[in-house]
């Protein structure tokens, strides 16, 4: 997937779909290995993706026509790019493929940032890749389509296809915080569901190492070492910012009380296991556990908190 200039040295051209945090965090950690274009929706975002060596090509996934502005030949493609957030397909990934294909741009490597939801319910079991889906929200049918979809493309057109299945994701300014001092109630023990996580850095890493080295038409479940149920989260964070538990309510006060996409999550538990991770992308974790990043960020954030002394 190597390409070469005259005199120049050995680089690969990557699109990236979608250029949010996670996608920034790749092209930074690409720089110097690859030409990256970036494909945006918003005009005001050109400045801030150039800044980041990106070469911006203002597009919608939502509007087939804007497509035509693809005219490179990229070598791989990351595509972070969410479905939208109703239906039970996804139109944004079926029309990517159809512009790549009307424009005969066919990448030899294609890495789609997908979610662990598409496992669905699994009762609090350790799971790996091999675990069929079962996805009952019509979010985690979204990502099944948008799967299942690649999946025929790639094989058609002989691209090695790697599907990283992601949790939550969190950065220091993506904790819960809001939640916590707003006093959202969370599960009681014997209710609570197990939950997972990956900081936005290992997800980045995860998803130029699958450019890399992802097998063809391989699933992969990108997720830190944790195992944690949800109330749990939500008291590690709170105690690491001095802040008090949230409250705890059983599954029928939950439905009274919380909002219906937060409830959602609460509705499904897993463990995922990333040997596979570890093993074939050779990911090596920044952020073993969330407690890694809380007990740097924490501190920082109670000190700026202290009163000015007299």
């Amino acid at each position: 997937m190597h390409g070469r200039g005259p005199g120049s040295k050995s680089v690969i051209r990557v699109l990236l779909i979608g250029c949010g945090d996670v996608a920034l965090r790749a092209a930074s950690l690409l720089r110097g290995r690859a030409r990256i274009c970036g494909l945006t929706r918003r005009a005001d975002e050109v400045p801030k993706l150039r800044a980041h060596g990106i070469v911006p090509i203002v597009a919608d996934l939502d509007d087939f026509a804007s497509m035509r502005r693809i005219a490179l030949a990229p070598q791989a493609v990351l595509h972070c790019a969410p479905p939208p957030s109703d239906g039970r397909d996804d139109p944004r990934t079926r029309r990517l493929l159809a512009a790549l294909t009307r424009a005969q741009i066919i990448p030899q490597r294609f890495v789609y940032i997908s979610t662990s939801g598409v496992y669905g319910d699994c009762a609090g079991a350790r799971i790996d890749e091999t675990r069929p889906r079962r996805a009952r929200t019509p979010r985690g049918r979204r990502r099944v389509a948008a799967e299942d979809r690649l999946r025929v493309w790639a094989a058609h057109h002989g691209v090695r296809l790697a599907l990283l299945r992601a949790p939550g994701i969190y950065t220091q300014t993506r904790l819960p915080l809001e939640r916590i001092r707003q006093g959202t109630p969370v599960l009681a023990p014997d209710d609570d569901v197990y939950t997972n996580h990956i900081h936005a850095d290992d997800l980045a890493r995860a998803a130029v190492a699958a450019l890399f080295h992802g097998r063809p038409n391989r699933a992969y479940n990108v997720t830190d070492d944790s195992e944690m149920k949800m109330g749990g989260w939500f008291d590690t964070v709170a105690d690491a910012f001095h802040l008090p538990r949230p409250p705890r309510v059983t599954w029928e006060e939950a439905e009274q009380r919380i909002a219906p996409m937060l409830l959602s999550f609460m509705s499904e538990s897993r463990r995922l296991g990333n040997d596979r991770m570890k093993r074939e992308l050779r990911v090596r974790l920044a952020y073993p556990t969330p407690q890694t990043l809380l007990a740097n960020v924490a501190p920082r954030e109670l000190k700026k908190q202290l009163p000015l002394a007299l």
